[in-house]
């Protein structure tokens, strides 16, 4: 084939990083930084107070501000974090689901405000709440309502902002949290059916197809690419059929699954670090090479994510990572490799067959909404399984369980191999939010806030009252406040129950030794778990209080989202031998600190406390100063030896030395 007759590439897809840390104004920096890079689109990532709809100066924002993303409290947080990019040039994800009604009317109000035309906005917002239900844990109202304020969105851009798309399902954190890819499939796909179904009475029939055309999808690609690749074949035919054969799409345009991929960051390693980046590479091929299935936009972690958060080199050596795939390798100048293969086809077709049949039971018991519980304690008992293989060595992970010895990281340098966000920058952020309130019009404030409050109760779209809002000057908290009042707020399922499972195999010495140190207590041991601060990602509190229980502890595990105060009142409430607390956003010294205070007031001083999160080795000899019995990091991987430690820390002669 000559030059000349080389056929053209296809364009590549969205180049993303999901970034935003410290402050508004630092985040911008940094995302015209990465622009200037090369960078395609942008991935807004917000702090978890702005995800759980309070303000910065909140009870439970203590220690989490600006930590994993960007706080946004206000329109003016939402103007300095876009200044200089102009917005109906930009294609934007947000990932935020509770608040996304008001994240997306902050983002509508500073593009009128640089004059855009609101109908050319492209973006995504995540406004997905079925999977914080099940793994995220950043929702703030129950189901029922929390589905009307995705429609919402959706009925309202499908009026004002036909490129927006408005809801992103979200199967990326179910994998995360222990999904096999068939409940990957069904619970997604399961979701998108909710929200569809819903749908169908906010918009007129005629616009109907166009608008299931906007609803995207956000997954996860492992590392067992095969498997990734046809499953990302498996999730276009299935949507294709759903969308044909229930909702009746005629046009394939509209029917076709359109998709972003962050690839996993649950196998990434604290160990061995520098191996991180191969697994993002081969992650990354699952949803290249396969044209029929090739992802629109992709974001790849970086390669110290294990360790904390990572620093702007980080992120551009995994934009250079998917530049050198799009624009160096002949990729994109062909067709599909793998149509007619038939392993790839045999293995579609199971991945289809087990999703159908996990899909007919959702559908039995009422769909994704009704059947919040059963995926709950589903996903938990998967990733049981999962950690369990690790632990005996049936799942190998290199230099974690084989390999282990290495040389050091020289990646690691002084400063740890990560970012560390200045802790002044909480106090600032609140100056600022504070200031804020003071130089507002205080009674527009309350008038756009009461008419918010009349719509909700109403059950009248809330974004048009949401974008007055945004405009008068209110907050997430105050916004999300409205939100809380008229529906109420909602604790999930932590898919743990106070039962054994049948996964008691291999555990008889932990068994044994439990029964003797709870015979020298005088009751069963009573190990208290818990996850202090605002940090959702509970898939290792779930498998602590999963394996403590089946090791015939007596535990105590009440899910996510609780202040250092309520667990204390907890752990003298229940007489705990023992207290593990589970903090993965990096606010683990300030919230120990208050935590340990309070223990030490509350006369349970004696009782160990033990850590476990991302926690680099400079903060664990801190966190032991301040009297923390054990640090665990993503490293100890053994939970059995877990277990014994909290046999050993609860034997009476321990406590007492």
């Amino acid at each position: 084939m000559t030059e000349t007759t080389k056929p053209a590439k296809d364009h590549p897809w969205l180049f993303r990083t999901y970034a935003g840390h410290s402050t508004a104004a630092k985040s911008n920096a940094l995302y015209r930084t990465n622009l200037a890079k090369g960078q395609t689109g942008l991935s807004v990532a917000f702090d978890l107070p702005t995800q759980t709809g309070y303000d910065s100066d909140h009870v439970l924002a203590r220690g989490e501000v600006g930590k994993v993303g960007v706080p946004v409290c206000h329109l003016g947080d939402m103007r300095a974090l876009f200044d200089q990019i102009p917005l109906e040039q930009m294609n934007t994800s947000m990932t935020i689901n509770a608040p996304a009604p008001w994240l997306l009317s902050l983002y509508i109000a500073v593009a009128e405000e640089q004059g855009a035309d609101i109908s050319k906005l492209q973006g995504t917002v995540q406004n997905d709440l079925v999977k914080e239900y099940l793994s995220r844990g950043t929702y703030i109202c129950p189901p029922k309502p929390s589905l009307t304020m995705i429609t919402d969105v959706a009925a309202y851009t499908a009026s004002h902002l036909p490129k927006w798309n408005p809801m992103n399902v979200c199967s990326y954190h179910l994998q995360e949290a222990g999904a096999t890819p068939e409940q990957e499939l069904a619970f997604a796909l399961a979701t998108g059916i909710a929200v569809l179904d819903d749908l169908k009475g906010k918009v007129p029939a005629a616009d109907f197809p166009a608008m299931v055309g906007r609803i995207s999808f956000f997954v996860n690609a492992g590392i067992r690419f095969v498997t990734e690749m046809c499953k990302m074949r498996a999730f276009t035919e299935l949507w294709d059929e759903i969308c044909r054969e229930r909702f009746g799409i005629a046009e394939e345009k509209y029917r076709r699954f359109r998709y972003g991929v962050q690839v996993n960051s649950l196998g990434l390693t604290e160990q061995q670090p520098e191996n991180n980046v191969y697994r993002i590479l081969i992650e990354m091929l699952a949803v290249t090479l396969s044209k029929n299935a090739r992802a629109r936009a992709v974001q790849l972690p970086a390669w110290n994510e294990a360790l904390g958060l990572p620093r702007p080199w980080d992120q551009q050596w995994s934009l250079r990572m998917q530049q050198i795939m799009a624009y160096e390798t002949d990729l994109l100048e062909y067709g599909d490799l793998f149509d007619g293969n038939p392993v790839v086809t045999a293995k579609v077709e199971t991945l289809k067959a087990g999703a159908r049949q996990e899909l007919e039971t959702l559908d039995a018991m009422g769909g994704a909404i009704a059947a919040i519980d059963y995926m709950k304690a589903r996903l938990v008992e998967s990733n049981a399984a999962r950690v369990g293989n690790i632990e005996t060595g049936n799942t190998t992970i290199v230099g974690v369980n084989r390999w282990t010895e290495g040389e050091p990281s020289p990646l690691v340098g002084s400063d740890g191999g990560i970012m560390v966000v200045d802790p002044a920058v909480e106090q600032d952020q609140i100056a600022r939010l504070q200031a804020w309130r003071t130089s507002r019009d205080a009674a527009a404030v309350a008038a756009a806030l009461e008419q918010l409050r009349a719509d909700a109760a109403a059950g009248k779209n809330i974004m048009p009252a949401s974008i007055a809002a945004a405009k008068a000057g209110a907050t997430t908290g105050e916004w999300a406040g409205v939100m809380r009042a008229v529906h109420g707020e909602y604790r999930g399922p932590t898919g743990v129950s106070r039962s054994p499972s049948n996964r008691t195999e291999g555990l008889d010495e932990i068994r044994a030794a439990v029964d003797a140190v709870s015979s020298q207590l005088g009751r069963r041991l009573k190990f208290l778990v818990g996850k202090p601060g605002l940090d959702g990602h509970s898939n290792g509190a779930e498998q602590i209080a999963f394996r403590a229980r089946d090791c015939g502890m007596d535990i105590t595990y009440d899910g996510i989202r609780l202040t250092p105060e309520q667990i204390v009142a907890q752990a003298v409430a229940e007489g705990a031998h023992v207290i593990g607390l589970s903090i993965l956003s990096g606010s683990h010294l300030p919230l120990m600190e208050e935590v340990m205070d309070r223990m030490r007031a509350a006369g349970l001083g004696h009782v160990p406390v033990c850590v476990g999160g991302i926690i680099p080795d400079e903060d664990a000899a801190k966190l032991k100063a301040m009297g923390v019995a054990r640090v665990y990091t993503p490293k100890d991987f053994e939970l059995n030896r877990i277990m014994m430690d909290i046999v050993t820390l609860a034997t009476p002669e321990t406590v007492a030395a």
